[in-house]
């Protein structure tokens, strides 16, 4: 029996005994993901393991749960735990769990929360959806320059237990506006006379309130940081964003882009708990879309019919996956490193530049596979005749010219898209498929119509 079955025996049995006294305690012990997973695999009991739990344990747990698990536990709890939990949670967190709720929902449980408590949540919601002033929290250590060691270490011992992390202080001036940070380390290792000026570097990093999510994920992969101070216009700081909120959203982006990718929208929700008529609503448009794209086909096809010859037709397979496919994969290369942030709008050339130069050896590389695969069947089965070198430098060309196409439709797409203020990820590996797909074949019989004119005509 591994660990967690183990566990969940454990609690249903003083369940049963109705022994809350036990379950507390047994409860308070475990590690608060121990908790998340019983709550998984007894979504039942969710509601009574977080009334059963001390209070600041209810609340890391009920932060690390997903939001349709917080929904439907917040759902049967009783109303004196539900205003403990909103008046603990952290700010950021109880900005992002309202920001899931719905108007009147979040009206309703505003009220729950104390006067100043509910100044703050306020605030916090003010900003717009996905900005970085939705994930900050206002609860953190400012120093001033003028201090001596002495004095921060006193200010931090009495105001550091309502910091969300006292691993960083700020430095700020008299009108609030924020000048460097300090590490607490130096702080500790700093001679007790020293001033906060003394350690002052000059190498804040900082973001900015109505910046999107994104960038402060690639700012924070970019610079190792476990907090990053949040100004405002004037550089008035406002709050902190902390590396567990970030790691969050890059979560969230992450697999936003893989179904993207994979030729949906995303999802709100987990797949298990999205219902299939919403599951339809969101695959149905791309599927659409992508159908219609790939009716151009009929009309390319309809265009060349009395140009095609059987053996043509038999090769068009051959050149429409190997444009797609080159396609996807300059696609997929690209939006991961505009995701990283290794690539930006400015790097379009560049990249133009060089896909160009990969895309061209690539399709000689196939190309020649292609010239080769067919001088192979003649050899053996004499399937194309004395032409059959024709038919060879027809396909080795073509394939050339889709390859190559394809690379650059796919790098190219994401940076049209990102330019246009869309989601590079959209330009997913079907969408790119259809694209090159149509114009592959155009390449293709364009190619194979002159090289072959004697031959078909």
């Amino acid at each position: 029996m591994d660990e967690l079955a183990m566990l969940v025996e454990t609690v249903e049995q003083l369940i049963e005994r109705n022994n809350k006294s036990e379950l507390a305690d047994y409860l308070n012990e475990l590690n608060i993901s121990d908790v998340e997973e019983l709550i998984d695999e007894l979504p039942e009991f969710g509601p009574l393991f977080l009334e059963t739990l001390t209070l600041k344990r209810a609340v890391n747990v009920f932060r690390i749960l997903d939001f349709p698990t917080q929904e439907r536990i917040f759902k049967k709890l009783s109303a004196a735990k539900i205003r403990e939990l909103l008046n603990e949670m952290p700010p950021d967190d109880r900005t992002s769990f309202f920001s899931e709720l719905t108007g009147d929902v979040v009206k309703r449980l505003i009220i729950y929360l104390t006067p100043e408590e509910r100044k703050e949540a306020l605030s916090l919601l003010g900003y717009p959806e996905d900005s970085v002033g939705r994930l900050m929290t206002p609860d953190y250590i400012t120093v001033k320059e003028q201090w001596s060691m002495t004095r921060v270490l006193d200010h931090i011992r009495r105001y550091g237990g309502a910091s969300e992390t006292i691993d960083v202080l700020y430095v700020i001036d008299s009108a609030g506006k924020l000048i460097d940070d300090i590490r607490i380390k130096d702080v500790l290792l700093a001679d007790p006379d020293k001033v906060v000026a003394d350690l002052i570097d000059n190498r804040l990093i900082s973001l900015k309130a109505n910046d999107p999510q994104e960038e402060a994920v690639t700012i924070f992969r970019m610079n190792n940081r476990v907090a990053l101070p949040v100004v405002d216009e004037k550089d008035i700081m406002l709050g902190i964003v902390t590396i567990d909120d970030i790691l969050w959203v890059a979560n969230e982006e992450y697999a936003e882009d893989m179904q993207r990718i994979g030729g949906t929208e995303a999802l709100d929700e987990p797949y298990l708990d999205v219902s299939v008529f919403h599951l339809v609503k969101k695959r149905a448009g791309w599927l659409i879309v992508l159908f219609l794209g790939q009716l151009l086909t009929f009309n390319v096809l309809k265009q060349y019919e009395s140009r095609l010859s059987t053996m043509l037709v038999l090769l068009m397979p051959l050149i429409m996956s190997s444009g797609g496919n080159s396609g996807s994969q300059a696609s997929t290369l690209i939006i991961q490193a505009m995701a990283i942030g290794e690539v930006t709008l400015r790097d379009w050339w560049a990249v133009m530049k060089r896909e160009i130069l990969s895309g061209t050896f690539l399709g000689l590389i196939l190309g020649a596979l292609g010239f080769l695969r067919i001088a192979t069947e003649e050899m053996f089965l004499t399937s194309y005749g004395d032409s059959w070198y024709l038919y060879g430098v027809a396909i080795g060309i073509s394939l050339v010219g889709v390859v190559l196409w394809g690379s650059l439709i796919g790098s190219m797409l994401p940076f049209i898209l990102r330019r246009c203020g869309a989601d590079p990820a959209s330009s997913s590996a079907p969408f790119v498929s259809t694209i090159v797909d149509v114009t592959g074949l155009v390449i293709y019989f364009t190619f194979a119509t002159i090289i072959l004119r004697d031959v078909l005509f």
